[in-house]
């Protein structure tokens, strides 16, 4: 790039050997930070502006370098703006040493280091559906649906306790309690 003024606009190709990352990786930005705004020309061909550069050389440092996620950089740029990302860019002409000396405020910015990735949980299986029936395979007659399992016989309700020992509530709550039992055990019978 030492070829260009530092003024002119550069391909995809160059800004991505220039931060040393793929093309597509900045194809990936573009999509998640709308502020990066290459010239497009005839055939969608790219050409990034020396503030397009620093802008996307300042998102390198944070997410590669630095470990914030994508969210926290758009948290930046929303809140604290373009100026405060640019300041950690590369020099487009080539040196390493970041285009501003002044560090972005950090008091309300998370400490920089890697997120916590998320592991996928396993896929769900999908059930195969089953397969088409010819109208020649089907039985005759319906077959009769399963007959319902009884259920578990309830547990025994202890016998309504003397009448001196308790009051009429609880003597009527035992006895709607024993009906309730003796009418599931008819209902599982039949």
């Amino acid at each position: 790039m030492a070829d260009k003024s530092p003024d002119a606009f550069r391909t995809i190709s160059e800004v991505a050997d220039w931060l040393g990352v793929q093309t597509h990786v900045l194809r990936f930005w573009e999509s998640r930070f709308t502020q990066i705004k290459p010239v497009k020309r005839a055939g969608g061909r790219r050409y990034y502006r020396p503030s397009d550069m620093e802008l996307i050389g300042g998102i390198k440092i944070l997410l590669h370098d630095n470990g914030m996620t994508i969210r926290g950089v758009q948290k930046i740029l929303r809140e604290q703006g373009i100026g405060a990302v640019t300041k950690f860019a590369p020099g487009v002409d080539g040196d390493d040493a970041p285009m501003a000396v002044d560090v972005m405020p950090t008091d309300n910015v998370v400490p920089l280091k890697p997120a916590a990735r998320k592991q996928r949980s396993a896929p769900k299986a999908v059930k195969p559906k089953p397969a088409p029936v010819a109208q020649d395979d089907l039985p005759l007659a319906p077959t009769p649906a399963p007959k319902p399992k009884p259920a578990p016989a309830p547990e025994p309700v202890a016998q309504a306790p003397e009448a001196e020992e308790t009051d009429d509530a609880q003597a009527k709550l035992i006895a709607l309690r024993n009906r309730l039992a003796a009418l599931r055990d008819r209902s599982a019978g039949s």
